[in-house]
């Protein structure tokens, strides 16, 4: 059975989460990509009305439309590689006080140090489902550096509900990632 979390997350509640943990969402998930991570660490501020405490950043660049009501509808919303990630993740998450971030592959060293360290997690988000992750997208509240970043770089703020994902980095330094890499090489070393 799915742990519900409901954002913002206390950190206790990601505190409680072990690797394999599966989860389902509801609340905001704020998109995040290369450009504006690479922005933010940098001292860029966030825009106004935009608050990631207690917040879970997802990397993913989703595929948007306006309906004919000129609303924006999320169409495909799977996650991207996480890895671009890595040397801006650990201080965004010390920064602004973000408790979780979804992405696909998984992240490194500093990323896994600042989960520890403010009480964070890493969600691995099922990649090739863009169009089954976007129907738990029921609608986009705002979107912040469209005009700077473009669509897919930009920040879109998306209500979700019951979004799936499994934690595979923890806040106790428990990395699955890792676990899965030492077996692989493992089960290699004794086949050679």
């Amino acid at each position: 059975m799915p742990i519900l979390l409901t954002t913002p997350v206390s950190e206790a509640a990601v505190r409680a989460l072990k690797i394999g943990d599966a989860v389902e969402i509801t609340g905001t998930l704020f998109t995040g990509r290369d450009a504006v991570h690479k922005y933010l660490a940098k001292g860029g501020q966030l825009p106004p009305g935009v608050d990631l405490r207690g917040g879970i950043i997802y990397h993913c660049g989703p595929v948007v439309i306006k309906d004919e009501a000129g609303r924006w509808k999320v169409v495909a919303a799977g996650p991207t590689t996480s890895a671009r990630e890595e040397p801006y993740q650990g201080d965004i998450l010390r920064r602004f006080g973000v408790r979780g971030v979804i992405g696909k592959g998984g992240m490194g060293a500093k990323t896994l140090a600042a989960c520890r360290e403010v009480g964070a997690v890493y969600l691995h988000a099922v990649g090739g489902a863009a169009q089954v992750l976007a129907e738990h997208v029921r609608n986009v509240r705002g979107v912040y550096f469209l005009e700077e970043f473009g669509s897919p770089e930009a920040i879109w703020e998306f209500e979700v509900e019951r979004f799936p994902a499994v934690v595979t980095m923890d806040a106790h330094g428990h990395s699955l990632h890792e676990q899965v890499f030492a077996a692989s090489q493992a089960a290699l070393a004794a086949r050679l």
